[in-house]
């Protein structure tokens, strides 16, 4: 790319890390279209003149997507933590060039016959096996980008494509906006009854943000938002049922009405994803989304959840009727007929009467610098890196955004990452997501190896005043989480950017690294040494860390079948579901719902809509890998258990081979033979039931 084509669009400057203080809206258009334009250059130089060799064609390959990603990915970070209408259109206005051309690559006869024949010609034997598997990648995935369509099936699936990616962008943003939309102001202090002190400051806060003046933790008023750490707190603690229903019935028909409403877009979607597995040869998009995961067919995925069904179902319906017996226990009028909004209402008493202590109790503890503090000095332990802050050194895209550097024992950089924490419901999407900056590669810059740099998105509990953001032991997870993805692609050594980190590993092994980390916070060394309180420097009370231990397995039943719906949902939707059958998509969730909820979905609900993972992320035909892969987690997890969790020594030994296996190889090998080389053996579920406390027999090819 020209030198001073570079120097004009920051978002075309490659030399370094994404210029976050100077790209604007405006850059967008102009500058990708400027790369697309180069992009295409090279891109059919390349067909023109390819040797079936590695240097000669997967290397160029790398190199021509490497300086696309960089720069439309900044715009796709950009849409996710700094979303606005302007930058709204600038993506919808190129979003169409982007997927031609990444089409038009991935369809190209000539590349793809270019890795047919580097694979079965003489040149493939002297490729390492990291090499291999990208070329044996490269190839599968042509073939599910339709290269061996041709005329109007050809014409079809690109329509299909372009016509998919503008349907997930309308949807995320439909989400984000409904959220957006919705506030409810409550200004009589009856109205906020129960909710503790963490709580009303923070509406309190959001009620200033939003103009009215004065608000204040103990006068209000107070808004509330269907943002996670606004909504959760209030259904779990609201003494008022009328407003807890209210929350509840907004919530799960978010983004389902009027010019927001995601259900025409859900069954436009389903429509075409059938549609463009036919085109490719298969009967359900579930089959074409399988080809690439460790799940060898539909039916080993149908037969894990429902053993998972099976077995936490009569857990889940025996803590319905505790549940209700407790509140009967408390005079509740309402336990006759435990509604969805008493749920998290009733857990939370009861979880509190039964462990003796509550969320806001433990908030002090986890304040957010003593948290990652404690996250880095475990990564220290267990795979000998150090973790400094880098602040200041970089742009960053909002003030609360903190920058890391990754480095070697020492002191030799080997990555860094960004950290974005806070709930920002204007601006930024909910959720929490790992995503990288830049890839390791040996080819994408001039000389040596390119470092990788990740971005870890939460949406946790902002500061409140003067103090510092204090944490629910579910943010603490959840930052754990983040952090499990994170060092698998900062970590990674692999220098093939077609393999390192996170990029071809499959996806229902992806969550392994994420969820692996948050057993941690169950581990005494880890959680005491984090858990200091930020006014006192008291550290957590151990008879607290042993009830945050036992409580680890309250509900397991219930949460357990919620997850299997969702999964069993989503399986349904992509492998059985016709558009324009006997059953709408919505009949399809119900006829799920009766095997997997205790309390059925309410006429009205409409949850379906704002369920991103399925519709708007990579998840369609996958969730299902949640499940999957903590199966693999929690084996994991047990390596470190069986050598005994107070011995350094075993744990640096064994954190030494988990480095150098899940963290270190990526996407170069397959994900059961990484795990066969740390672990010594296939995956067992023992582990999984132990952590979670539910008998289960699994016989399932997962298990």
């Amino acid at each position: 790319m020209a030198v001073d084509e570079t120097r004009d669009n920051p978002l075309l400057d490659q030399s370094g890390l994404p210029r976050f203080d100077a790209i604007a809206v405006e850059h967008v258009e102009p500058g990708m279209r400027a790369l697309l334009r180069q992009a295409e250059a090279d891109f059919e130089a390349l067909e023109n003149s390819l040797e079936p060799t590695w240097s000669g064609l997967v290397e160029p390959i790398e190199r021509i997507g490497d300086r696309l990603g960089f720069s439309w990915g900044i715009v796709g970070h950009l849409m996710g933590v700094r979303n606005s209408d302007e930058l709204r259109a600038a993506h919808k206005a190129m979003q169409p060039e982007v997927i031609a051309l990444s089409v038009r690559m991935g369809q190209s006869r000539r590349i793809y016959d270019g890795l047919l024949a580097l694979r079965d010609g003489p040149v493939f034997a002297q490729l390492d096996a990291a090499q291999q598997r990208i070329v044996e990648v490269s190839i599968r995935d042509a073939e599910l980008s339709g290269v061996g369509l041709d005329g109007s099936e050809r014409d079809a699936f690109n329509e299909i494509q372009q016509e998919l990616a503008e349907l997930a962008t309308r949807f995320d943003n439909h989400v984000m906006d409904a959220t957006r939309e919705f506030a409810l102001v409550l200004r009589d202090k009856d109205e906020v009854a129960g909710l503790p002190e963490s709580w009303l400051q923070f509406a309190a806060q959001l009620a200033l943000e939003a103009g009215e003046e004065g608000a204040n933790a103990d006068e209000g008023p107070w808004r509330v938002t269907l943002d996670y750490p606004s909504l959760l707190p209030f259904l779990q603690h609201s003494r008022r049922r009328d407003l807890r229903e209210t929350l509840y019935r907004s919530n799960i028909t978010r983004a389902s009405s009027g010019n927001l409403d995601n259900g025409p877009v859900i069954e436009r979607i389903l429509e075409l994803r059938l549609e463009e597995a036919k085109l490719l040869g298969f009967s359900s998009f579930a089959e074409v989304s399988l080809v690439p995961k460790m799940a060898t067919n539909v039916a080993a995925v149908r037969q894990l959840l429902e053993e998972l069904r099976a077995a936490s179902h009569e857990a889940a319906h025996r803590e319905h009727a505790e549940l209700a017996e407790f509140a009967a226990s408390r005079s509740a009028p309402e336990a006759s007929d435990l509604r969805q909004w008493d749920i998290s209402f009733w857990a939370e008493r009861q979880r509190e009467e039964l462990y003796a202590y509550s969320e806001d109790e433990l908030r002090p503890y986890f304040p957010l610098p003593r948290v990652l503090d404690g996250l880095f000095a475990l990564a220290r332990r267990l795979f000998g890196v150090t973790i400094q802050p880098a602040d200041g050194g970089v742009p960053v895209w909002h003030e609360d955004v903190r920058f890391f550097r990754v480095l070697t024992d020492g002191g030799d950089p080997i990555a860094a990452f960004y950290l974005d924490p806070y709930s920002r419901p204007s601006e930024k999407r909910g959720g929490a997501w790992m995503d990288e900056c830049v890839g390791r590669s040996s080819v994408a810059q001039e000389s040596g190896v390119r470092l990788p740099v990740a971005y870890l998105v939460c949406n946790q509990t902002p500061p409140v005043g003067d103090k510092p953001s204090l944490m629910t032991f579910n943010e603490v997870e959840t930052l754990f989480h983040e952090f499990g993805h994170g060092l698998q692609h900062v970590l990674t050594r692999v220098d093939y950017g077609l393999a390192s980190g996170i990029r071809n590993v499959e996806w229902d092994a992806v969550e392994l690294a994420s969820q692996f980390m948050e057993n941690w916070c169950y581990h005494r060394e880890t959680l005491l040494g984090i858990a200091k309180h930020f006014d006192t420097e008291e550290v957590l009370p151990e008879d607290l860390f042993q009830k945050i231990c036992a409580s680890r397995t309250f509900r397991a039943g219930s949460a357990m079948l919620r997850q299997i719906f969702f999964s069993s949902t989503d399986l349904e939707l992509h492998d059985c579901y016709v558009p324009g059958g006997t059953e709408t998509y919505l009949d399809v969730e119900r006829r799920v719902a009766r095997a997997t909820m205790v309390l059925e979905p309410l006429p009205e609900d409409r949850f379906l809509c704002s369920f991103s993972h399925i519709f708007a992320g990579g998840y369609a035909a996958g969730y299902f890998s949640y499940k999957w892969a903590e199966v693999l987690s929690a084996d994991a997890f047990s390596a470190f258990e069986e050598a005994g969790l107070q011995d350094d020594a075993a744990i640096a030994e064994i954190g030494a081979r988990y480095r150098e296996t899940v963290l270190a190889l990526g996407g170069s090998r397959r994900a059961m033979e990484v795990f066969i080389e740390f672990r010594g053996r296939e995956p067992k579920t023992e582990a999984l039931l132990r952590h979670s406390g539910l008998a289960i027999q699994c016989s399932s090819a997962a298990c």
